[in-house]
């Protein structure tokens, strides 16, 4: 095991360190958010859109973090600090590193209660409460979804419980004994389950209508709601601005090559999502059930899928536990980037570190979350439920802020250094890296406001 800068943990291999950012980029994102986007967004035309801003968009934006991470081999706070050709950087910049510890707050306030829901259903499905009779309709699965997630607090909270327990056994072990060694065993283990899901879904009858939905873009569909689903999807996707990618390339070697493990995390993440299409759509269209559900696509559409299946339930099963491990990998990277500011600036010990993040979420955000849809479904912050302002707040605020504030951060205040820093054992790369760095500094900043001020009047001013 290397180590580097005292006593600061270095990624084993390049491949465990890729296995890791995919396991922490593929979660909900790409496994539940995705496919109901595709579907309330039309289909093909919004697939293309994505890919397309994941090669423009996305790539960059993860070599902006990588950057400012392994330059620094600090947490996401302390990253913003040191000096830059013998200047100090201002203090004022940690602001930009609270904002990130805040949207990762956000973000597991409401995303561990969704591991609440599919642990919920898995536990349901095998033990026989939910069966899946061939003649369950879309009433019988939005009745369970009602009574077993919707208006079952104690249900959904033991459930995220259980979840968080599972999460505190694997940080207490440490980013490599814990979060690599999950990456590493469960990332191929979700890709052979997804494989097999696919090609489940592709030899059904009438399969094909639905991969024609899926990927032949009907541009009637192109909106500004389809650019603005698309670009929140694509930080979403990518763990861009809640200090993950920071947090992740800060344990990285100096001579890794930044940007091949950008380009890679970025094709496999598009990979994971564009596959995870393959994995719903084609049974939607078989059995002629309506793709446009929205959030709740997963739980109230293909159990009536699963149901006209043979072996439905062990497909079910198969799935959710696919949307299980997905967001496992992606929880233990968003909890590291809160537990190492302790840990590093505090000196708390890890367990303690690991405990008091795990814990207060589960009070302040995780239980909140559950209870904002039933008992206190009367408590609304912007009109929003409680679960519903945490997400939208940290993904229209806080990522785009932070977002934001790291390009900026990049492009005006460490400029060459962060070039130095990206050229590190790229060096053949250096016409691209100048490229590069003149789109981060005078084009990004402008897309990443665009969609800022679009989502804000999308999110908060239309919907009140």
């Amino acid at each position: 095991m290397a180590g580097h800068g005292g006593k600061r943990q270095v990624w084993s291999s390049q491949i465990a360190y890729i296995l890791t950012v995919a396991g922490a980029t593929i979660g909900f994102g790409a496994t539940w958010r995705f496919p109901y986007l595709v579907g309330q967004n039309g289909g093909g035309a919004y697939v293309l859109v994505f890919c397309i801003a994941m090669i423009v968009i996305g790539i960059p934006m993860i070599l902006v973090e990588n950057a400012i991470g392994r330059r620094a081999h600090k947490n996401c706070y302390d990253c913003f600090s040191g000096s830059v050709n013998g200047r100090a950087i201002s203090p004022l910049w940690k602001i930009v590193g609270v904002a990130g510890l805040i949207g990762a707050f956000g973000i597991m306030a409401y995303y561990m209660a969704i591991g609440g829901w599919v642990l919920n259903y898995i536990y349901h499905t095998v033990v026989g409460n939910f069966s899946l009779s061939p003649d369950i309709d879309a009433k019988a699965t939005a009745q369970f979804y009602q009574e077993h997630v919707k208006y079952a607090p104690k249900e959904i909270i033991i459930a995220t419980f259980v979840f968080v327990a599972i999460n505190y056994y694997a940080l207490t072990r440490g980013v490599i004994d814990g979060i690599e060694k999950a990456a590493k065993i469960l990332m191929p283990l979700l890709f052979i389950i997804m494989i097999g899901m696919v090609i489940r879904n592709l030899t059904l009858p009438g399969a094909m209508e639905g991969v024609k939905y899926y990927l032949a873009p009907d541009f009637s569909k192109l909106s500004i709601k389809l650019f603005i689903d698309v670009l929140g999807q694509v930080f979403f996707a990518l763990s861009l601005g809640f200090g993950v990618m920071i947090t992740l390339s800060s344990h990285l070697d100096k001579n890794e090559q930044l940007i091949k493990t950008s380009v890679i995390t970025g094709v496999i993440n598009t990979l994971i999502a564009v596959l995870a299409g393959f994995m719903i759509f084609p049974s939607l269209f078989s059995f002629n059930v309506a793709p446009d559900k929205g959030p709740r696509l997963v739980f109230e559409t293909l159990p009536i899928v699963f149901a006209n299946m043979h072996g439905g339930t062990f497909f079910m099963v198969a799935f959710f536990s696919l949307l299980m491990l997905a967001a496992f990998t992606t929880t233990l990277p968003i909890y590291q980037v809160l537990i190492s500011v302790l840990e590093e600036k505090l000196h708390v010990r890890k367990k303690l570190a690991v405990f008091i993040v795990l814990f207060l979420i589960f009070i302040l955000g995780n239980i909140p979350s559950i209870l904002g849809d039933n008992v206190w479904s009367d408590i609304t912050i912007f009109g929003k439920s409680i679960f519903d302002a945490f997400d939208d707040i940290s993904a229209t605020i806080f990522f785009i802020f932070t977002s934001l504030g790291c390009v900026i951060f990049v492009g005006y205040v460490l400029g060459d250094e962060a070039k130095k820093e990206i050229l590190n054992g790229s060096e053949k790369y250096e016409k691209i890296v100048n490229i590069w760095f003149v789109y981060i500094k005078y084009i990004i900043p402008f897309v990443i406001l665009a969609v800022f001020v679009s989502s804000f009047y999308e999110h908060f001013i239309k919907a009140s």
